[in-house]
């Protein structure tokens, strides 16, 4: 049988190493960019100092842990990331995740969790699975960042309205978070609202009128100097919280087998997740960049990253797709700014955090709607709606629905469950077996132009994949007295399964008890070394598979003449 030579795919130098970009970058760095890189990293952590503190609130820690995860974690993932310009720390994405597992196992448990998350995550890089990430569809990455960012709009009405719940509150779901706004909305602080509404504002209208300061930092400065001057009776930070400038200390949680057991879920959640978010912000940032991130690499910064946020005393971390781009709009183009933003975040810590305790709650919310809002991609939810076909609607919804009533991990499980289903089932759609039609010359003179075929042979042609999913497609060939040689023609099988291999082998186990010879033609590649693994190849023989189907026609005529001398 003929082949031809097959062309290996081309691959982005250095795409999948592993090895730390920041090593890369330095063959060829010099003082310009280091100057540069300072610059955005300087800008990058002034912008990421009221995110960590909104996002650790919103992750029921206090304010310090957000800024210890984007020292601790944010220094790791930029020294070994498999990114130039990953700018990591605490993200929008876990908030409601991290919340429910300190609600539910305390920072010991969410520690516990967040290392188990970093060890899975380092496994996933060695064993170069960072690939895998394109196997996530869409509509469901699409589903589940919706869902958490309506998660956590709710989870912010309680301060935005100023409101007062009853101490034994439990508010750890979000339909016992909506619960309790309706029942307790009677408390609403209308001086909480307006400095809710006058952050909003800023946050709308600040980006318009400049952008080297970032707009949450003015909010911020703003709804300090109205609460303080006014008089407004206002919850600040310190009035929940208590507020410490120290260094982030290291600490080992106790581990157990219970303690172990009970946080593997979590684990397994939060490592999903930051991979998840860690790769779409490395591939956003390819795109604002030209250049390719190691995703490998990528994972098992991600993973040290965790664990050594967690060990001192931080939250999850993963990359932050608007403080990366951040960094590339500043004149970032190397792992330097990344680490310069974590130095001036330890300043920040030592320095200003004392302030943060005059932060009033309404303006964290209003950053954190901001937040929201900008990750939510509700056009690109409308345009899908809109647009997609209803099985991918399907998904996106389910997964959006599900994120918002239960969690991440149920929204991904069924949704991927859900995705996969269609899928095969749009496949084996477009899958069939379809008979040649058969015209006498003589009779029918339209059929003149088409191949002209020896008597007692019939051809097949079948498209598509051969999967488990139409598998039985193949018994539908008709079994007939007048018909010694039936000629498969399978150019269009791009892939076979092995459940198809079985039904293949059942129907030519049935050719052959009633007298039938088959041919095959044009078997591509990866159907072939299927059957050549099952010795189908064998059990046929190597004669009867043909490259073409001129060649396939022309055997069959020799068969059937050697059948009728017989």
């Amino acid at each position: 049988m003929s082949s031809r030579s097959k062309t290996p795919k081309q691959k982005p130098a250095g795409k999948d190493k592993i090895k730390p970009m920041l090593f890369s970058t330095m063959k060829h760095y010099n003082g310009r960019q280091f100057a540069t890189d300072v610059v955005s990293g300087i800008i990058v952590a002034i912008i990421a100092l009221p995110l960590s503190i909104a996002l650790a609130l919103a992750s029921g820690v206090g304010p310090e842990e957000g800024i210890y995860t984007a020292i601790v974690a944010g220094f790791i993932i930029a020294f070994l990331g498999g990114s130039r310009v990953q700018i990591a720390g605490p993200t929008a994405a876990f908030a409601t995740i991290v919340a429910g597992i300190i609600a539910k196992s305390g920072m010991e448990g969410m520690m516990t969790a967040t290392i188990i998350a970093g060890i899975m995550l380092i496994l996933m890089g060695v064993l170069r699975l960072g690939g895998l990430i394109r196997f996530i569809p869409y509509t469901i990455t699409t589903g589940f960042t919706s869902g958490i960012a309506l998660t956590i709009v709710i989870g912010q009405l309680k301060d935005f309205f100023g409101l007062t719940y009853p101490q034994g509150t439990v508010t750890i779901e979000t339909s016992e978070k909506l619960a309790a706004f309706a029942k307790n909305i009677t408390t609403f602080n209308p001086w909480a609202f307006l400095v809710g509404m006058i952050s909003l504002a800023i946050l709308i209208i600040w980006p318009k009128i400049s952008e080297k300061i970032p707009g949450s930092l003015i909010a911020v400065i703003a709804g300090i100097l109205i609460v303080k001057f006014s008089g407004m009776k206002v919850n600040t930070i310190g009035d929940l919280y208590t507020i410490s400038n120290s260094l982030p200390v290291f600490h080992m949680p106790h581990f157990t087998f219970a303690s172990i057991s009970a946080a593997l879920p979590d684990g397994f959640t939060i490592a999903i997740l930051a991979a998840i978010e860690s790769l779409l912000s490395c591939v956003v940032a390819d795109s604002m960049i030209n250049s390719h991130h190691r995703s490998n690499m990528e994972l098992i910064a991600q993973g040290a990253g965790n664990i050594g946020s967690a060990l001192f005393g931080g939250i999850p971390a993963t990359g932050a797709i608007a403080r990366t781009a951040a960094n590339i709009k500043n004149g970032g183009r190397t792992p330097i700014a990344g680490i310069v933003h974590s130095i001036v975040l330890v300043l920040v810590l030592v320095i200003l955090m004392p302030y943060a305790a005059l932060i009033p709650m309404p303006t964290i919310a209003a950053i954190l709607f901001m937040v929201a809002y900008n990750m939510c991609q509700w056009r690109t939810f409308t345009h899908l709606c809109k647009t997609a076909p209803k099985s991918d609607i399907l998904v996106l919804v389910v997964t959006f629905v599900l994120t918002v009533v239960f969690d991440l991990v149920i929204a991904i499980e069924i949704g991927m469950g859900l995705a996969v289903i269609l899928f095969m089932k749009r496949m084996s759609e477009e899958s069939g077996i379809e008979s040649w039609k058969y015209y006498d010359p003589e009779e029918d003179p339209d059929g003149m132009n088409l191949k002209p075929l020896p008597k007692h042979v019939r051809v097949y042609e079948i498209s598509g994949p051969m999967f488990f999913g139409d598998a039985e497609t193949i018994s539908s060939i008709e079994i007939r007295d007048d018909i010694k040689i039936i000629i498969l023609r399978m150019r269009s099988v791009p892939a076979l399964d092995a459940t198809a291999m079985h039904s293949l082998e059942e129907f030519y186990k049935k050719c052959r008890k009633n007298g039938i010879e088959v041919v095959f033609s044009h078997v591509n590649e990866q159907p072939r070394k299927t059957m050549e693994k099952s010795g189908f190849i064998t059990l046929v023989g190597e004669d009867n598979f043909r490259p073409h189907i001129d060649d396939a026609i022309e055997w069959a005529g020799k068969l059937t003449d050697k059948k009728e001398e017989m």
